[in-house]
């Protein structure tokens, strides 16, 4: 009888124990499974095809199908208008606590929430998820221009700040503007305010002007001035970086090294909607971490010009917060808000 009692106990305290790892397998299971995206993930790129943007939104979007971190493909769904503000407007508005949407941003969007040109909107309003990369500015001028070199286009704007006529593909003030202000001021060009800048919906519709000779530079950054490099018909003066570019960039000058201390740097991520779970805004950075350790993502950037550039999660946040409050000192100096 003993001998039975004993049994039934070992044989009980097997089951008790089976179910205690089956329970804590199922809750460790729960815990690492606590978002995955299901079915389709959009990212919004703010602009037309052939931006900036475009570019974030659609080669992120192939390098997480690679990688197998999302589970279908991801469908990119331009926006543009108002410098990012519609896109800005539509995430804030519309989709809080999507959370398998992506939005495509940069230092034009912190550009434009600095100056106050998202109306009623911060950067409070959304979640601010990673970058992946920066991208340097460039002034260029089409392959035939009489324009050689930074200065000579410079001491152009010296002589008469309404001599040459800028196209971007941000808004008015926005950060490609920004760019053609940060250099005029350190050459020493005065009346910054009257230098002509036209606004377009991306690099592309920019460069497109500067080359039918419609407008005389374009103001952007290197990834967009690429293809427009390669088929010969842009003329990049300068990039608008610390050291010239490594691989085939290595021939454009630097603005410093032509005399002018200029640099402009804009980096590339994303933020998502407002009122998302933890669980899924720890999804998105860590899977954009993992994107960008990745060998895909690095021959990339490699082969799009992008420097190293990496921050997520709370990090990303401050640093976005930091910048904006930069540029608002900034655009205050040169005259583009009032305080």
């Amino acid at each position: 009888m003993a001998r039975s009692k004993s049994s039934f106990s070992k044989d009980s305290l097997k089951v008790v124990a089976i179910a205690a790892l089956a329970g804590s397998a199922a809750l460790a299971s729960t815990t690492v499974l606590a978002f995955e995206p299901k079915g389709k993930v959009e990212c919004i790129a703010p602009s037309d095809p052939g931006g900036g943007w475009d570019f974030t939104c659609r080669s992120v979007g192939t390098v997480l199908e690679e990688l197998d971190l999302v589970p279908r493909s991801v469908q990119t769904v331009n926006m543009a208008g108002a410098g990012g503000g519609v896109a800005y407007a539509h995430t804030v508005s519309k989709r809080a606590g999507d959370e398998q949407l992506l939005v495509a941003a940069s230092t034009a969007t912190t550009t434009r929430l600095a100056q106050g040109q998202f109306p009623g909107m911060d950067a409070d309003m959304v979640n601010w998820i990673g970058a992946l990369g920066a991208d340097y500015g460039v002034i260029a001028v089409a392959a035939d221009s009489d324009y050689q070199n930074l200065n000579d286009l410079m001491d152009a704007i010296k002589e008469d700040p309404r001599a040459v006529k800028f196209a971007g593909g941000s808004a008015k003030g926005g950060w490609d503007h920004l760019k053609v202000l940060i250099a005029a001021q350190a050459a020493g060009v005065e009346n910054l305010p009257r230098i002509p800048y036209l606004s377009y919906n991306n690099g592309g519709e920019a460069m497109t002007q500067v080359i039918g000779h419609h407008v005389d530079a374009f103001t952007g950054d290197i990834t967009e001035a690429q293809g427009f490099m390669e088929s010969g018909d842009l003329k990049v003066l300068a990039v608008l970086s610390d050291e010239r570019l490594p691989g085939e960039f290595a021939d454009i000058p630097t603005a410093k090294e032509q005399g002018i201390d200029a640099v402009g740097p804009n980096w590339r991520g994303f933020y998502m909607p407002a009122d998302i779970s933890d669980e899924a805004k720890a999804y998105w950075t860590e899977s954009l971490d993992s994107l960008y350790d990745s060998q895909q993502w690095q021959d990339l950037m490699s082969a799009n010009g992008l420097m190293p550039f990496h921050m997520s999660g709370d990090e990303f946040d401050t640093y976005v917060k930091e910048q904006i409050a930069e540029i608002k000192q900034l655009s205050t100096d040169i005259g583009l808000i009032q305080q």
